[in-house]
């Protein structure tokens, strides 16, 4: 009975802490909503800067640009943190032509790009019998007739998966590893269906990595109508390639971050982030554009209302998510050195669309049950999910060296896949209501989170 009476005795003091809550919430929604700079400052960076692959001349600029952008919010500080980049250049316009079908000559274009962090045809052009194949139990069952043909994996998403990152995280492998696998057999170069469900025929690039001691064989994806061209020939036709890719010396870049040192607990860190840097061939306007104005957002908001963090807060412009992650790991190496405390990590890499929620990565799965507690006050502003896993490239090493409890933002992925490594991922591929809705959600979480703990 005792107890009974204690729990009511506290209710209106936690109705009174929730309704604080959702005012304080309501204030970020309002500030964002009407003056918001979050799209203003993705014209910026895509059409002033434009793509910003790492080690690039135009990443550099970026840099730049993030560095002063932050500087004029006045937060306490702005560091630029030092890590080495990966320098792979496309070199070139990458080609493909069909030249022979059914033993006739024939010249027929097909759109590709070369994957990230692939090697060219030293120069030369690859002329050569395609072997087609659906996916890897295809390719091992027919591994004797790989030697010398440029090997095509046909593997795509699956439409049934309602979420395409599940279908993404399932045909990545072939992005990943198709290369080495095929060139073990003796594959001479490789082409794989762009990881998309578009149905637009831009291709879609992205990173794959070799296997040590295994040949470097050039490696391109094929634009969807392309593909599906080349599933319906199946056999009897060869194709020209050529690519240009290769590696420079690694190079200097930064993190940009950001400080608001907190006002009770300043050694306790929450960090914010995006990573600023892009693929060459579009503007990384959702990936990861609106990362990084989404960031950049909360510490505007949180500026003009006049918000004191009871925790410091990190905003991060990570370097180097797209093809090495070396700022996400230079972060968390930096953190560990200096015996840092790292309380939460959120990352927004997903896009600008509308706000859907969080995925959460929690060690003590009993925290999931805390968040999910806070789902009404989100509820209003688009958030109707707070889900088991979640995180994000670049703080994931954070993760691993701490426990770091970490989040994901989920805005709706239908779309995403559509312009993710495209030419297509542009400024105007982006809604601004969208984006800005996606900077509240972001802002309320961290408000939660910074007042309430975890």
């Amino acid at each position: 009975m005792k107890r009974l009476i204690a729990v009511l005795a506290l209710l209106p003091l936690l109705a009174i802490a929730q309704d604080h809550d959702s005012v304080m919430i309501k204030k970020f929604s309002d500030e964002i909503m009407r003056n918001g700079t979050a799209y203003d400052l993705l014209y910026q960076l895509t059409k002033q800067v434009g793509g910003r692959l790492a080690g690039s001349p135009q990443f550099a600029k970026a840099e730049l640009w993030g560095k002063a952008t932050l500087e004029q919010l006045g937060p306490d500080e702005v560091m630029m943190q030092e890590c080495m980049l990966p320098h792979w250049i496309r070199g070139g316009a990458d080609k493909a032509v069909i030249t022979e079908l059914d033993k006739k000559k024939v010249s027929r274009s097909l759109d590709v790009l070369a994957l990230g962090n692939s090697m060219g045809s030293e120069g030369k052009t690859i002329t050569a019998e395609v072997l087609m194949v659906a996916d890897f139990d295809e390719l091992e069952r027919r591994k004797d007739e790989v030697k010398g043909k440029i090997v095509y994996y046909n593997y795509g998403f699956n439409p049934t998966n309602i979420m395409p990152f599940v279908s993404y995280g399932e045909v990545g492998m072939y992005r990943r590893s198709g290369p080495s696998r095929a060139a073990k057999y003796g594959a001479v170069a490789v082409m794989i269906r762009s990881l998309t469900e578009s149905t637009a025929n831009d291709p879609h690039t992205g990173a794959m990595a070799y296997t040590e001691g295994i040949a470097k064989i050039p490696a391109v994806a094929v634009g969807p109508r392309d593909a599906d061209y080349l599933w319906n020939i199946k056999t009897g036709f060869k194709v020209s390639l050529k690519t240009n890719g290769t590696f420079l010396p690694d190079t200097i870049g930064h993190n940009v971050i950001a400080v608001l040192k907190g006002s009770e607990f300043p050694d306790e860190i929450i960090t914010i982030g995006g990573h600023l840097d892009s693929w060459d061939v579009n503007e990384g306007a959702h990936d990861d554009g609106a990362g990084i104005v989404h960031t950049i957002e909360i510490l505007r908001a949180m500026k003009a209302i006049g918000y004191k963090p009871k925790h410091t807060i990190h905003f991060v412009l990570f370097a180097n998510e797209e093809n090495g992650l070396r700022g996400g790991s230079k972060y968390a190496e930096k953190a560990k050195a200096n015996n840092e405390k790292h309380i939460f990590a959120l990352e927004s890499d997903e896009g600008g669309f509308t706000p859907r929620g969080f995925g959460f990565s929690f060690k003590d799965k009993s925290k999931l049950a805390k968040v999910q507690a806070w789902l009404p006050l989100l509820r209003p502003y688009g958030t109707d999910r707070m889900i088991d896993g979640g995180g994000g490239a670049d703080i994931g090493p954070l993760a691993g060296a701490f426990g770091t409890p970490m989040s994901g933002f989920i805005p709706d992925p239908q779309r995403y896949f559509d312009l993710h490594h495209a030419r297509s991922d542009v400024f105007e591929n982006v809604n601004k209501r969208e984006l800005l809705l996606g900077a509240v959600n972001m802002a309320g979480l961290i408000y939660l989170v910074d007042q309430k703990g975890l």
